[in-house]
Protein backbone atom coordinates (compact mmCIF):
# COMPACT_ATOMS: atom_id res chain seq x y z
CA UNK A 1 0.00 0.00 0.00
CA UNK A 2 2.94 2.35 0.46
CA UNK A 3 3.25 2.47 -3.33
CA UNK A 4 -0.02 4.31 -3.59
CA UNK A 5 1.84 7.59 -4.01
CA UNK A 6 4.11 6.58 -6.82
CA UNK A 7 1.88 8.69 -7.20
CA UNK A 8 22.84 21.59 -35.05
CA UNK A 9 25.68 23.93 -33.66
CA UNK A 10 23.95 26.82 -31.88
CA UNK A 11 25.06 30.34 -31.09
CA UNK A 12 23.72 31.29 -27.69
CA UNK A 13 24.61 34.43 -25.80
CA UNK A 14 27.70 34.93 -27.91
CA UNK A 15 29.05 31.46 -27.09
CA UNK A 16 29.22 28.60 -29.56
CA UNK A 17 27.88 25.30 -28.35
CA UNK A 18 28.86 22.11 -30.12
CA UNK A 19 25.81 20.41 -28.66
CA UNK A 20 23.11 19.36 -31.05
CA UNK A 21 20.05 17.19 -31.01
CA UNK A 22 19.31 14.22 -33.20
CA UNK A 23 17.21 14.70 -36.31
CA UNK A 24 14.92 12.08 -34.80
CA UNK A 25 14.13 14.36 -31.87
CA UNK A 26 11.15 16.67 -32.01
CA UNK A 27 11.37 20.40 -32.55
CA UNK A 28 9.73 20.95 -29.16
CA UNK A 29 12.37 18.81 -27.43
CA UNK A 30 15.07 20.77 -29.22
CA UNK A 31 13.56 24.03 -28.02
CA UNK A 32 13.45 22.68 -24.46
CA UNK A 33 17.11 21.70 -24.70
CA UNK A 34 17.93 25.25 -25.80
CA UNK A 35 15.90 26.68 -22.94
CA UNK A 36 17.82 24.62 -20.39
CA UNK A 37 21.09 26.22 -21.52
CA UNK A 38 20.11 29.52 -19.95
CA UNK A 39 21.09 29.28 -16.24
CA UNK A 40 18.03 31.07 -14.88
CA UNK A 41 18.75 30.03 -11.31
CA UNK A 42 16.85 31.58 -8.42
CA UNK A 43 18.82 32.11 -5.22
CA UNK A 44 17.47 33.33 -1.90
CA UNK A 45 20.27 35.88 -2.09
CA UNK A 46 19.18 37.78 -5.20
CA UNK A 47 22.71 39.14 -5.56
CA UNK A 48 23.79 35.70 -6.77
CA UNK A 49 21.26 35.61 -9.60
CA UNK A 50 22.61 35.82 -13.15
CA UNK A 51 20.04 38.37 -14.34
CA UNK A 52 21.50 38.66 -17.86
CA UNK A 53 20.63 34.98 -18.30
CA UNK A 54 17.00 35.81 -17.48
CA UNK A 55 16.96 38.56 -20.09
CA UNK A 56 18.63 36.29 -22.65
CA UNK A 57 15.99 33.65 -21.96
CA UNK A 58 13.23 36.14 -22.70
CA UNK A 59 14.93 37.08 -25.97
CA UNK A 60 15.16 33.38 -26.82
CA UNK A 61 11.41 32.99 -26.29
CA UNK A 62 10.59 36.04 -28.41
CA UNK A 63 12.81 34.79 -31.24
CA UNK A 64 11.67 31.17 -31.10
CA UNK A 65 7.96 31.97 -30.79
CA UNK A 66 7.86 35.21 -32.78
CA UNK A 67 4.27 34.68 -33.94
CA UNK A 68 3.07 34.22 -30.37
CA UNK A 69 4.84 37.34 -29.13
CA UNK A 70 3.68 39.44 -32.09
CA UNK A 71 0.03 38.34 -31.87
CA UNK A 72 -0.70 38.14 -28.15
CA UNK A 73 -0.44 41.12 -25.82
CA UNK A 74 2.88 40.82 -23.97
CA UNK A 75 3.77 42.49 -20.67
CA UNK A 76 6.96 42.32 -18.66
CA UNK A 77 6.17 42.17 -14.95
CA UNK A 78 8.75 42.99 -12.28
CA UNK A 79 11.43 43.17 -15.00
CA UNK A 80 11.71 39.45 -15.58
CA UNK A 81 8.28 37.75 -15.48
CA UNK A 82 6.05 37.59 -18.54
CA UNK A 83 2.28 37.88 -18.88
CA UNK A 84 0.75 37.05 -22.26
CA UNK A 85 -2.91 37.80 -23.02
CA UNK A 86 -4.84 36.11 -25.84
CA UNK A 87 -8.00 38.17 -26.07
CA UNK A 88 -11.19 36.18 -26.45
CA UNK A 89 -14.11 36.90 -28.73
CA UNK A 90 -16.59 37.05 -25.83
CA UNK A 91 -15.32 39.51 -23.24
CA UNK A 92 -18.22 38.69 -20.93
CA UNK A 93 -16.58 35.36 -20.12
CA UNK A 94 -14.12 35.28 -17.25
CA UNK A 95 -10.51 34.58 -18.28
CA UNK A 96 -8.59 31.39 -17.60
CA UNK A 97 -4.96 31.54 -16.47
CA UNK A 98 -2.21 29.06 -17.33
CA UNK A 99 0.69 29.58 -14.91
CA UNK A 100 4.25 28.25 -15.11
CA UNK A 101 7.77 29.48 -14.34
CA UNK A 102 11.18 29.47 -15.96
CA UNK A 103 13.46 29.93 -12.97
CA UNK A 104 15.14 26.82 -11.62
CA UNK A 105 16.78 25.72 -8.38
CA UNK A 106 20.57 25.71 -7.94
CA UNK A 107 22.75 22.65 -8.34
CA UNK A 108 23.91 21.40 -4.96
CA UNK A 109 27.60 22.11 -4.54
CA UNK A 110 29.73 19.02 -5.00
CA UNK A 111 27.16 17.10 -7.06
CA UNK A 112 27.94 18.48 -10.53
CA UNK A 113 30.14 15.48 -11.38
CA UNK A 114 27.27 13.11 -10.59
CA UNK A 115 25.20 14.34 -13.55
CA UNK A 116 25.20 12.19 -16.68
CA UNK A 117 25.37 15.42 -18.68
CA UNK A 118 26.24 18.85 -17.24
CA UNK A 119 23.04 20.36 -15.84
CA UNK A 120 22.97 23.43 -18.09
CA UNK A 121 24.20 21.86 -21.34
CA UNK A 122 20.73 20.95 -22.56
CA UNK A 123 21.70 17.59 -24.07
CA UNK A 124 19.33 15.24 -25.88
CA UNK A 125 20.60 11.70 -25.46
CA UNK A 126 19.14 8.20 -25.10
CA UNK A 127 15.67 9.54 -25.83
CA UNK A 128 15.75 12.15 -23.03
CA UNK A 129 16.23 15.88 -22.67
CA UNK A 130 18.70 16.29 -19.79
CA UNK A 131 19.24 19.28 -17.52
CA UNK A 132 17.94 21.55 -14.81
CA UNK A 133 14.44 22.70 -15.73
CA UNK A 134 13.64 19.68 -17.89
CA UNK A 135 10.89 18.90 -15.39
CA UNK A 136 10.55 21.95 -13.19
CA UNK A 137 9.34 23.91 -15.02
CA UNK A 138 10.79 24.98 -18.35
CA UNK A 139 9.10 22.00 -19.97
CA UNK A 140 5.70 23.54 -19.25
CA UNK A 141 6.79 26.98 -20.50
CA UNK A 142 8.03 25.48 -23.76
CA UNK A 143 5.15 23.09 -24.38
CA UNK A 144 2.62 25.85 -23.62
CA UNK A 145 4.23 28.18 -26.15
CA UNK A 146 4.49 25.35 -28.68
CA UNK A 147 0.77 24.78 -28.26
CA UNK A 148 -0.16 28.45 -28.60
CA UNK A 149 2.05 28.75 -31.68
CA UNK A 150 0.39 25.74 -33.28
CA UNK A 151 -3.10 27.02 -32.52
CA UNK A 152 -2.31 30.45 -33.95
CA UNK A 153 -1.02 28.90 -37.16
CA UNK A 154 -4.21 26.89 -37.49
CA UNK A 155 -6.35 30.03 -37.21
CA UNK A 156 -7.82 29.10 -33.82
CA UNK A 157 -9.57 31.87 -31.89
CA UNK A 158 -10.60 31.43 -28.24
CA UNK A 159 -14.07 32.38 -27.06
CA UNK A 160 -12.79 33.57 -23.71
CA UNK A 161 -9.61 35.46 -22.90
CA UNK A 162 -6.68 33.22 -22.08
CA UNK A 163 -3.77 34.34 -19.90
CA UNK A 164 -0.30 32.82 -19.78
CA UNK A 165 2.08 33.74 -16.96
CA UNK A 166 5.75 32.77 -17.04
CA UNK A 167 7.24 33.75 -13.69
CA UNK A 168 10.90 34.26 -12.87
CA UNK A 169 11.01 33.70 -9.09
CA UNK A 170 8.65 30.87 -8.20
CA UNK A 171 11.46 28.86 -6.65
CA UNK A 172 12.00 31.56 -4.03
CA UNK A 173 8.36 32.30 -3.26
CA UNK A 174 7.12 34.42 -6.16
CA UNK A 175 7.23 37.69 -4.23
CA UNK A 176 8.03 39.70 -7.35
CA UNK A 177 6.62 37.70 -10.23
CA UNK A 178 3.38 36.00 -9.20
CA UNK A 179 2.49 38.60 -6.57
CA UNK A 180 2.57 41.42 -9.12
CA UNK A 181 0.92 39.39 -11.86
CA UNK A 182 -1.92 38.51 -9.50
CA UNK A 183 -2.29 42.15 -8.46
CA UNK A 184 -2.54 43.31 -12.08
CA UNK A 185 -5.05 40.59 -12.98
CA UNK A 186 -7.16 41.45 -9.94
CA UNK A 187 -7.33 45.10 -10.99
CA UNK A 188 -8.02 44.21 -14.60
CA UNK A 189 -10.51 41.34 -14.35
CA UNK A 190 -11.62 41.01 -10.74
CA UNK A 191 -11.74 37.23 -10.91
CA UNK A 192 -10.90 34.24 -13.10
CA UNK A 193 -13.01 31.29 -14.17
CA UNK A 194 -10.22 28.95 -13.10
CA UNK A 195 -6.46 28.55 -13.39
CA UNK A 196 -4.11 25.71 -14.28
CA UNK A 197 -0.78 25.75 -12.46
CA UNK A 198 2.11 23.37 -11.90
CA UNK A 199 1.85 20.36 -9.68
CA UNK A 200 0.31 17.14 -10.94
CA UNK A 201 1.54 14.91 -13.73
CA UNK A 202 0.83 11.70 -15.61
CA UNK A 203 2.39 8.69 -13.87
CA UNK A 204 3.06 5.93 -16.36
CA UNK A 205 3.63 3.01 -13.99
CA UNK A 206 1.15 3.03 -11.13
CA UNK A 207 1.73 -0.30 -9.35
CA UNK A 208 -1.98 -1.09 -9.07
CA UNK A 209 -2.89 -0.27 -12.67
CA UNK A 210 -0.11 -1.85 -14.71
CA UNK A 211 -1.94 -1.31 -17.98
CA UNK A 212 -3.12 2.24 -17.27
CA UNK A 213 -1.39 5.54 -16.70
CA UNK A 214 -2.71 7.79 -13.94
CA UNK A 215 -3.10 11.52 -14.52
CA UNK A 216 -3.00 13.29 -11.17
CA UNK A 217 -4.62 16.72 -11.05
CA UNK A 218 -3.82 18.61 -7.88
CA UNK A 219 -6.82 20.12 -6.09
CA UNK A 220 -4.74 21.38 -3.18
CA UNK A 221 -1.25 21.96 -1.89
CA UNK A 222 0.23 22.11 1.57
CA UNK A 223 0.98 25.37 3.35
CA UNK A 224 4.67 26.19 3.81
CA UNK A 225 5.65 27.59 7.21
CA UNK A 226 9.09 27.90 8.81
CA UNK A 227 9.36 28.58 12.53
CA UNK A 228 12.47 29.89 14.29
CA UNK A 229 13.14 28.47 17.74
CA UNK A 230 15.54 30.29 20.06
CA UNK A 231 16.99 29.41 23.44
CA UNK A 232 19.21 31.34 25.80
CA UNK A 233 21.22 30.05 28.71
CA UNK A 234 24.24 30.55 30.92
CA UNK A 235 27.54 30.81 29.06
CA UNK A 236 31.10 30.28 30.16
CA UNK A 237 34.22 28.21 29.75
CA UNK A 238 33.75 24.62 28.69
CA UNK A 239 36.01 23.48 31.53
CA UNK A 240 33.23 24.31 33.99
CA UNK A 241 29.99 23.14 32.34
CA UNK A 242 26.68 24.78 33.22
CA UNK A 243 23.30 23.20 33.75
CA UNK A 244 21.37 25.87 31.88
CA UNK A 245 22.88 25.14 28.45
CA UNK A 246 21.08 26.87 25.56
CA UNK A 247 22.17 24.25 23.03
CA UNK A 248 20.90 21.41 25.19
CA UNK A 249 17.61 23.19 25.82
CA UNK A 250 17.07 23.79 22.10
CA UNK A 251 18.18 20.28 21.19
CA UNK A 252 15.52 18.90 23.51
CA UNK A 253 12.91 21.12 21.86
CA UNK A 254 13.66 20.06 18.29
CA UNK A 255 13.97 16.43 19.38
CA UNK A 256 10.49 16.65 20.89
CA UNK A 257 9.13 17.97 17.59
CA UNK A 258 10.92 15.25 15.63
CA UNK A 259 9.72 12.46 17.90
CA UNK A 260 6.12 13.65 18.17
CA UNK A 261 4.73 13.94 14.63
CA UNK A 262 1.30 15.37 14.10
CA UNK A 263 -1.63 12.99 13.95
CA UNK A 264 -2.28 11.59 10.46
CA UNK A 265 -5.68 11.97 8.87
CA UNK A 266 -7.28 10.95 5.60
CA UNK A 267 -9.10 13.85 3.97
CA UNK A 268 -9.86 15.30 0.53
CA UNK A 269 -8.35 15.35 -1.97
CA UNK A 270 -6.25 12.32 -0.93
CA UNK A 271 -9.35 10.36 0.02
CA UNK A 272 -10.86 11.19 -3.39
CA UNK A 273 -7.67 10.08 -5.12
CA UNK A 274 -7.75 6.70 -3.39
CA UNK A 275 -11.44 6.22 -4.14
CA UNK A 276 -10.93 7.03 -7.82
CA UNK A 277 -8.03 4.62 -8.21
CA UNK A 278 -10.01 2.03 -6.25
CA UNK A 279 -12.75 2.10 -8.88
CA UNK A 280 -10.30 0.45 -11.26
CA UNK A 281 -8.90 -2.15 -8.88
CA UNK A 282 -10.52 -5.39 -7.94
CA UNK A 283 -10.24 -7.56 -4.86
CA UNK A 284 -9.90 -6.54 -1.25
CA UNK A 285 -7.53 -3.72 -2.06
CA UNK A 286 -9.96 -1.98 -4.39
CA UNK A 287 -12.82 -2.55 -1.97
CA UNK A 288 -10.90 -0.93 0.85
CA UNK A 289 -9.97 2.09 -1.25
CA UNK A 290 -13.56 2.59 -2.37
CA UNK A 291 -15.22 2.03 0.99
CA UNK A 292 -13.40 4.43 3.25
CA UNK A 293 -16.27 4.56 5.73
CA UNK A 294 -14.89 1.19 6.76
CA UNK A 295 -11.21 1.35 5.88
CA UNK A 296 -10.13 4.95 6.60
CA UNK A 297 -8.19 4.09 9.81
CA UNK A 298 -6.29 1.27 8.08
CA UNK A 299 -5.57 3.36 4.98
CA UNK A 300 -4.35 6.26 7.11
CA UNK A 301 -2.11 4.02 9.19
CA UNK A 302 -0.66 2.32 6.11
CA UNK A 303 0.07 5.57 4.29
CA UNK A 304 1.66 7.13 7.36
CA UNK A 305 4.22 4.33 7.60
CA UNK A 306 5.97 5.27 4.36
CA UNK A 307 8.22 8.34 4.17
CA UNK A 308 6.69 9.60 0.91
CA UNK A 309 3.03 8.73 1.40
CA UNK A 310 3.21 9.98 4.98
CA UNK A 311 3.24 13.52 3.57
CA UNK A 312 -0.20 12.91 2.07
CA UNK A 313 -1.87 12.28 5.40
CA UNK A 314 0.13 14.33 7.88
CA UNK A 315 1.35 17.86 8.46
CA UNK A 316 5.08 17.23 8.39
CA UNK A 317 7.95 18.50 10.52
CA UNK A 318 11.55 18.88 9.33
CA UNK A 319 14.37 20.38 11.41
CA UNK A 320 16.47 22.00 8.71
CA UNK A 321 18.92 24.45 10.34
CA UNK A 322 20.74 24.68 13.67
CA UNK A 323 23.04 27.53 14.66
CA UNK A 324 24.93 27.81 17.94
CA UNK A 325 28.38 28.39 19.33
CA UNK A 326 31.40 30.49 18.45
CA UNK A 327 34.30 28.31 19.63
CA UNK A 328 34.79 24.72 20.71
CA UNK A 329 35.74 25.63 24.29
CA UNK A 330 33.07 28.28 24.84
CA UNK A 331 29.59 27.44 26.08
CA UNK A 332 27.21 29.37 23.87
CA UNK A 333 24.62 31.61 25.49
CA UNK A 334 22.33 31.44 22.48
CA UNK A 335 21.09 28.75 20.10
CA UNK A 336 18.72 28.97 17.16
CA UNK A 337 17.02 26.40 14.96
CA UNK A 338 14.70 26.57 11.98
CA UNK A 339 11.97 24.01 11.55
CA UNK A 340 10.05 23.72 8.31
CA UNK A 341 6.45 22.53 8.31
CA UNK A 342 4.14 21.56 5.45
CA UNK A 343 0.57 21.79 6.65
CA UNK A 344 -2.40 19.80 5.45
CA UNK A 345 -5.32 21.78 4.03
CA UNK A 346 -7.40 23.17 6.86
CA UNK A 347 -4.49 23.52 9.29
CA UNK A 348 -3.65 27.18 9.91
CA UNK A 349 -0.24 28.56 10.89
CA UNK A 350 -1.86 29.80 14.09
CA UNK A 351 -2.88 26.21 14.89
CA UNK A 352 0.68 25.10 14.17
CA UNK A 353 2.32 27.56 16.56
CA UNK A 354 -0.06 26.55 19.34
CA UNK A 355 0.62 22.85 18.78
CA UNK A 356 4.39 23.36 18.56
CA UNK A 357 4.38 25.22 21.88
CA UNK A 358 2.42 22.36 23.46
CA UNK A 359 4.83 19.73 22.14
CA UNK A 360 7.96 21.60 23.23
CA UNK A 361 6.41 22.46 26.60
CA UNK A 362 9.18 24.91 27.48
CA UNK A 363 8.19 28.56 27.87
CA UNK A 364 11.87 29.54 27.75
CA UNK A 365 11.97 28.59 24.05
CA UNK A 366 10.82 31.50 21.90
CA UNK A 367 8.88 30.64 18.75
CA UNK A 368 8.72 33.13 15.89
CA UNK A 369 7.96 32.97 12.20
CA UNK A 370 8.35 34.98 9.05
CA UNK A 371 5.25 36.18 7.26
CA UNK A 372 3.21 33.38 5.77
CA UNK A 373 0.27 33.04 3.44
CA UNK A 374 -2.69 30.83 4.09
CA UNK A 375 -2.68 27.85 1.76
CA UNK A 376 -5.19 27.70 -1.07
CA UNK A 377 -8.45 25.89 -0.33
CA UNK A 378 -9.23 22.49 -1.80
CA UNK A 379 -10.64 23.05 -5.28
CA UNK A 380 -13.91 21.49 -6.37
CA UNK A 381 -13.49 18.16 -8.11
CA UNK A 382 -16.91 18.74 -9.67
CA UNK A 383 -15.96 22.22 -10.87
CA UNK A 384 -15.79 23.22 -14.52
CA UNK A 385 -12.02 23.61 -14.34
CA UNK A 386 -11.43 20.01 -13.27
CA UNK A 387 -13.89 18.76 -15.88
CA UNK A 388 -12.10 20.70 -18.66
CA UNK A 389 -8.68 19.44 -17.56
CA UNK A 390 -9.99 15.88 -17.39
CA UNK A 391 -11.57 16.19 -20.84
CA UNK A 392 -8.27 17.39 -22.30
CA UNK A 393 -6.39 14.47 -20.75
CA UNK A 394 -8.92 11.91 -21.98
CA UNK A 395 -8.77 13.40 -25.47
CA UNK A 396 -5.01 12.83 -25.71
CA UNK A 397 -4.64 9.84 -23.35
CA UNK A 398 -7.99 8.04 -23.56
CA UNK A 399 -6.95 5.10 -21.37
CA UNK A 400 -5.55 7.24 -18.54
CA UNK A 401 -7.28 7.33 -15.18
CA UNK A 402 -7.75 10.95 -14.13
CA UNK A 403 -7.68 11.38 -10.39
CA UNK A 404 -7.63 14.31 -7.96
CA UNK A 405 -4.47 14.63 -5.90
CA UNK A 406 -2.65 16.88 -3.45
CA UNK A 407 0.72 18.53 -3.98
CA UNK A 408 2.91 18.12 -0.90
CA UNK A 409 5.16 21.00 -2.00
CA UNK A 410 4.13 24.63 -2.63
CA UNK A 411 3.76 26.69 -5.79
CA UNK A 412 2.87 30.20 -6.94
CA UNK A 413 -0.84 29.31 -6.90
CA UNK A 414 -1.10 30.62 -3.34
CA UNK A 415 -0.80 34.15 -4.76
CA UNK A 416 -3.86 33.72 -6.96
CA UNK A 417 -6.39 32.71 -4.33
CA UNK A 418 -7.89 36.21 -4.44
CA UNK A 419 -8.69 35.67 -8.12
CA UNK A 420 -10.18 32.19 -7.99
CA UNK A 421 -10.59 29.26 -5.65
CA UNK A 422 -10.72 26.93 -8.67
CA UNK A 423 -7.03 26.13 -8.96
CA UNK A 424 -5.96 22.94 -10.72
CA UNK A 425 -2.34 21.83 -10.69
CA UNK A 426 -1.23 19.74 -13.65
CA UNK A 427 2.05 19.36 -15.51
CA UNK A 428 1.26 17.95 -18.96
CA UNK A 429 4.20 15.56 -19.04
CA UNK A 430 4.36 11.82 -18.35
CA UNK A 431 6.92 10.28 -16.03
CA UNK A 432 7.79 6.85 -14.68
CA UNK A 433 7.82 6.77 -10.91
CA UNK A 434 11.62 6.35 -10.82
CA UNK A 435 12.05 9.80 -12.40
CA UNK A 436 9.73 11.69 -10.05
CA UNK A 437 12.57 12.05 -7.57
CA UNK A 438 14.70 13.81 -10.19
CA UNK A 439 12.66 17.00 -9.76
CA UNK A 440 15.13 19.37 -8.03
CA UNK A 441 17.59 16.48 -8.04
CA UNK A 442 20.55 15.11 -9.96
CA UNK A 443 20.02 14.03 -13.57
CA UNK A 444 16.76 15.88 -14.03
CA UNK A 445 15.41 14.69 -17.38
CA UNK A 446 12.27 14.20 -19.44
CA UNK A 447 11.66 11.78 -22.29
CA UNK A 448 11.41 13.26 -25.78
CA UNK A 449 8.16 11.33 -26.29
CA UNK A 450 6.82 12.90 -23.12
CA UNK A 451 7.63 16.38 -24.42
CA UNK A 452 5.71 15.66 -27.61
CA UNK A 453 2.72 14.35 -25.66
CA UNK A 454 2.93 17.39 -23.40
CA UNK A 455 2.54 19.64 -26.43
CA UNK A 456 -0.59 17.70 -27.41
CA UNK A 457 -1.94 17.95 -23.88
CA UNK A 458 -1.15 21.66 -23.64
CA UNK A 459 -2.92 22.25 -26.94
CA UNK A 460 -6.02 20.41 -25.79
CA UNK A 461 -5.97 22.11 -22.39
CA UNK A 462 -6.03 25.49 -24.15
CA UNK A 463 -8.89 24.35 -26.39
CA UNK A 464 -10.91 23.12 -23.44
CA UNK A 465 -10.35 26.34 -21.50
CA UNK A 466 -11.23 28.60 -24.42
CA UNK A 467 -15.05 28.37 -24.34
Amino acid sequence: MNKLVLVGTLLLGGMTSALSWSEESSLAAGHLAEAIRFPTVSYQDSGQMDLPAFREFQRFLRSTYSEVFSTLDVEIIAEHSLLLTWKGQDLSLKPVLFDSHYDVVPIEQGTQSEWTHPPFNGVIDQGYVWGRGALDDKVTVITTLEAVSSLLKSGFQPERTLLFSFAHDEEIGGAQGAVNIARILKQRYGSLEFMVGEGGLVLSDNPFLSDRSVAMVGLAEKTYVTLTLKAEGEGGHSSTPVNDNAIIRLAKAVTALHENPFKPRLQPPVSEMLATVGEHIGGVQGFMMRNQWLSAPLLTWTLSRDRVSNALVRSTTAVTMFNAGIKENVISQKAEAKVNFRLLPGVSPEDLIRDVADIIDDPAISITSNDWMQGPPVSDVEGVGFQRVAAAIHSVLPSAVVTPSMLTATTDTVHYVGLTESIYRFHPYTLPSDDVGKVHGTDERVAVDSVDTAVELSTELIRQASF
